[in-house]
């Protein structure tokens, strides 16, 4: 069982970086977790904002925010809400991916635990925008615990009226529940969460049709991350400029990070988006190097499925930290898990531990995935065992290019990307195991796609 996030916190840092706390603002707060402290705090101040207007209106100052999925797509949501047709006969639903599974992110159990009401005013907004009288939260296995809070707040919501029918009298009805997993990686792909949801396996669904169309029990679904759904009712309350000016015009917003690895301050970390320095975030936010006499080698941003940076493309760089800006050099935000290596760690050993994840987490319905993963992991395993051959890398980056963008859904290229960046970035840490038992191996290079 997970030890709770509150008895970690002496380790822990929670802390807004150039910008005031939004989305920590409760986090932080004594007892921000009951509906008292919520109110007296603003909360659902918003939802009778948001209940006064057109349901139009508020999927308009979605997009004008640039609010971006913040479960690792970073689609923006918005234009994710406005597929959801508005003359459909059938029931509609708002679902939280609350499946909080890739290595290296945190952020959400925070939010979990310490603001549910954050969350539940922002799924009721979502609601009367799309036309929706049923939500849930959909819980990863290991976050059991985390239910409990949930259903108080919940419970606290529905003795207060602000949810059930008739919310704060309005005549608009909506309730939310809560449901887990059993801890499968797989869920947190939104069709494998419906499935899972309806009561069958974990298996990721085709699209199209997308759930906006035909999602929870064939009917409009919108799926959205904890982060992204707590961030409505700051966007209703603050205006979707004047929340969207706190990043970027593409990137609006603040953004958490869940911050692990080598570093002196890890824990959870709010900054705009478009934060202008990823070199000072490690350094000086976070407090530098764990180790003085240690230097940074690695660090993977946006959680485990990203492309591994080095520090060629860091240091000295101003690697502005948004979805535009981790692109142009070299990864991307995906959910915001940033996993900070010192020079000490071998890249071989470190991208070996994610395979093995990634295969152990495959749900089998598609051959690139379930064999490449397995394939990957035993080359793995014989060059962990003494047997690299310097053609292993490319055996490696051959088989990631069979596996990417041919499955139903991304699993197989989370476990390509990391192996595809960890060879092109990191040769001198594949040399040292793939030529362990080859002479003249000084005077080779491993074959690798620049």
């Amino acid at each position: 069982m997970l030890t709770p996030a509150w008895q970690a916190e002496e380790s822990m840092e929670i802390k807004a970086i150039g910008c005031e706390p939004l989305q920590l603002r409760q986090v932080l707060a004594k007892d921000g977790h009951t509906l008292k402290v919520y109110r007296d705090m603003g909360g659902y101040s918003s939802l009778k904002k948001a209940l006064g207007m057109a349901p139009a209106d508020i999927i308009e100052m979605v997009k004008t925010s640039a609010l971006r999925g913040r479960g690792g797509a970073g689609f923006p949501t918005g234009m994710k809400w406005s597929f959801v047709p508005k003359d459909s006969p059938k029931p509609k639903y708002v679902v939280c991916n609350a499946d909080e599974s890739e290595p290296g992110t945190f952020k959400d159990r925070y939010l979990l635990e310490r603001d549910p009401h954050a969350l539940i005013e922002g799924m009721i907004i979502a609601g009367h925008a799309l036309g929706a009288a049923t939500g849930y939260i959909y819980y990863r296995g290991e976050y059991n615990y985390l239910i409990d809070i949930m259903d108080t707040a919940l419970a606290e919501a529905r003795d207060a009226g602000v949810l059930g029918r008739n919310i704060l009298g309005s005549g608009f009805d909506m309730d939310i529940f809560t449901h887990t997993g059993a801890g499968a990686y797989i869920c947190g792909e939104e069709t494998a969460l419906l499935s899972s949801l309806e009561g069958f396996r974990g298996h990721p669904r085709m699209k199209p049709p997308f759930p906006a169309l035909e999602g929870l029990y064939a009917c409009p679904t919108v799926v959205n991350n904890v982060e992204t759904l707590t961030a409505i009712p700051e966007i209703i309350e603050m205006g979707a400029e004047a929340w969207r000016d706190l990043g970027t015009e593409k990137s609006g917003g603040t953004k958490l990070w869940s911050v692990s690895g080598h570093v002196k301050k890890p824990g959870v970390y709010e900054l705009p988006m478009g934060y202008a320095d990823m070199e000072k975030f490690i350094m000086e936010d976070c407090g530098g190097m764990l180790r003085d006499d240690k230097k940074l080698k690695a660090v993977i941003p946006g959680g485990s499925s990203v492309y591994i940076m080095n520090t060629s493309q860091i240091l000295g760089k101003k690697v502005t930290l948004d979805y535009e800006g981790l692109v142009a050099a070299g990864s991307s935000v995906g959910s915001g898990g940033f996993i900070v290596m010192d020079e000490r760690v071998d890249v071989v050993e470190s991208t070996r531990n994610l395979t093995e994840f990634y295969k152990h987490e495959s749900c089998g319905w598609c051959t690139p995935c379930r064999e490449g993963t397995d394939w990957l992991v035993k080359i793995f395993d014989r060059i962990a065992a003494g047997g690299g051959r310097p053609e292993d890398a490319q055996v490696m980056l051959d088989l990631c290019d069979n596996m990417e963008g041919r499955s139903h859904c991304p699993l197989a290229d989370a476990a390509a990307w990391p192996i595809q960046s960890a060879i092109q970035r990191f040769p001198e840490d594949f040399k040292k195991w793939l030529w362990k038992n080859t002479e003249s191996s000084e005077t080779k290079e491993l074959r690798v796609n620049a």
